[in-house]
């Protein structure tokens, strides 16, 4: 594609990367992502990809922005108190980059809209907050097959993962069978979070996302990324598929989107 002038100025620092160069940014230009959440994770993860030049991006949240999101929730400011998340991350990330095509679904994601809302983007990246989204999450992107960029914070820790099981990676279920007990692993509103945390592994999965959309270096497909900021420590663990994995194992035993995804709310 041609670029305009105006084009070549706001991604030149990308057009001179050998690795992305002009045949990269307008792949970006023609790709779509879909970003499950407009919270911490959201944030920053749709900042950098509107900055990027990702030509178009959905985001899906039910929720509304209150005071005790501010502290990490970087998309919305204290005006936008009272906001549908989506319709104030449609209106900041058109100041970021009006090139880019910014779809607001504010509705909950559920069995009966996930896989027809995930097969219109290339890409799904998850920056909820709770297990059952992220259990349906992944089980939409299996049947939808569709790769899957999963970040997650909790306190001082992240973690994040791509999950490729279409391409013979594992899946989100090969690493957590099923949602732990309610109330067993405490939220964000519980134990609390650093504010900069959603910053990192935000900016952290956004880079996944440009990495798989480009095809450049290494995926992240079969490793689990585990940050601790208070020891200023990041390792990757090797995961490998679950043969025993009840969605893409040998024998599933999971066939379709039913089964239990209750208070899948989006609140990151």
């Amino acid at each position: 594609m041609d670029f305009s002038e105006d084009q070549v100025r706001r991604y030149a620092r990308h057009i001179i990367l050998k690795e992305v160069g002009g045949t990269g940014q307008a792949r970006l230009l023609q790709s779509s992502v879909l970003v499950v959440g407009a919270g911490g994770l959201g944030s920053p993860l749709l900042l950098y990809l509107a900055a990027a030049g990702v030509g178009r991006l959905g985001v899906i949240d039910d929720d509304v922005i209150d005071l005790s999101n501010l502290q990490r929730q970087i998309l919305h400011d204290t005006d936008s108190i009272g906001l549908a998340k989506v319709t104030s991350a449609q209106a900041t990330l058109r100041r970021i980059n009006p090139e880019v095509t910014v779809e607001a679904h504010r509705r909950r994601l559920d069995p009966s809209n996930a896989l027809e809302l995930f097969g219109r983007y290339d890409l799904v990246a998850d920056g909820s907050d709770n297990f059952a989204t992220r259990f349906l999450v992944n089980d939409a992107c299996y049947f939808a097959k569709r790769t899957l960029v999963s970040a997650a914070i909790l306190r001082f820790d992240g973690q994040l993962a791509t999950y490729k099981p279409h391409q013979g990676g594992p899946c989100y279920r090969c690493l957590f069978r099923e949602p732990p007990p309610p109330d067993f692993v405490p939220s964000c509103a519980q134990a609390g979070v650093l504010g900069a945390i959603a910053g990192i592994l935000g900016a952290m999965q956004a880079t996944e996302v440009v990495k798989e959309l480009l095809g450049i270096g290494d995926s992240l497909m079969g490793q689990l990324v585990l940050y601790d900021a208070l020891a200023t420590d990041m390792r990757k663990v090797k995961v490998k598929p679950d043969p025993g994995c009840p969605l893409c194992g040998a024998k599933p035993s999971i066939r379709d989107l039913g089964g239990d995804y209750s208070g899948h709310d989006c609140n990151g």
